[in-house]
């Protein structure tokens, strides 16, 4: 895969948006099984956001083929009508981010942030992110609002993870926003992220060393982002969710050489 040709674009044409659909079916249907049956006779994810015009659907391409996809959502007046709030985004409708608008923010909900299996050690994933940074940025864009995935639907593995962030110094110093009761979780779990000795860790106050899931990691290092609530029960993919804001001027030095290289045609330094 190192002589792959990468480039980026944002999804316009039929045939871009069915590729946008595919992959993300891929990862949450297939892969994940975390969607129903009446998704599996298409084997698309698409929902009402997708079709808004204020919707960005970012593509990335290794060679001829679509490899990753996400979607960056900006303020609808559509939608911020229907939820009776001044935000537009979807998030409003299960958190309250009222407390987080003030003039000179520009905020956009970044979501279903999907790298086909195959290419997820590649430069996949960074070519989505200078995907996202740039087409923010192009649209004046200044942050983020976000919630990544925890990998569990267990409310005792995800209250874990969200003390675990903390105590890796995460948790956003600024910005708090209230979560509704996860009373739609299941009592039983059936994904369970940590295993029975790092919860004994954990008890025994034992948190250094303890993982973070793959998503919150990887925007927390790459990306600035800081999380600004306990987790979120997300009822459509049935999972546990981690509320995150990233400012676009606080993104890391080295996250911005990178998109910098790629877009300039250089191999970014490992």
């Amino acid at each position: 895969m190192t002589c792959v040709h990468w480039r980026w674009r944002v999804a316009t044409t039929q045939r871009d948006l069915d590729d946008v659909a595919r992959i993300r079916w891929a990862v949450f249907g297939g892969e994940m099984g975390l969607l129903s049956e009446q998704s599996a006779v298409s084997r698309r994810e698409v929902t009402c956001i997708d079709t808004l015009d204020t919707t960005v659907h970012l593509l990335v391409h290794a060679g001829t083929e679509s490899v990753a996809t996400m979607r960056v959502a900006l303020p609808n007046a559509e939608v911020a009508a229907n939820l009776g709030g001044p935000v537009g985004l979807e998030m409003a409708q299960r958190v309250d981010l009222s407390g987080l608008i003030q003039p000179g923010r520009v905020f956009a909900e970044p979501s279903r942030f999907c790298v086909l299996p195959k290419w997820r050690r590649t430069e996949a994933v960074t070519w989505l992110q200078t995907a996202m940074y740039t087409e923010s940025r192009r649209r004046g864009v200044t942050h983020w609002i976000a919630s990544a995935n925890l990998e569990t639907d267990s409310r005792e593995d995800a209250l874990l993870s969200w003390q675990v962030v903390a105590h890796r110094g995460w948790l956003s110093p600024r910005w708090r926003v209230d979560v509704p009761d996860p009373w739609q979780a299941p009592a039983r779990p059936r994904n369970p992220f940590y295993t029975p000795e790092e919860r004994s860790r954990a008890e025994q106050g034992l948190l250094d060393g303890l993982r973070v899931p793959r998503s919150p990691s990887l925007f927390a290092t790459t990306m600035g982002a800081r999380f600004i609530s306990e987790p979120l029960y997300d009822a459509y993919f049935q999972w546990f969710t981690l509320p995150l804001v990233m400012a676009l001027d606080e993104i890391p030095a080295d996250s911005l050489a990178r998109f910098g290289a790629l877009e300039n045609g250089v191999r970014p330094a490992v």
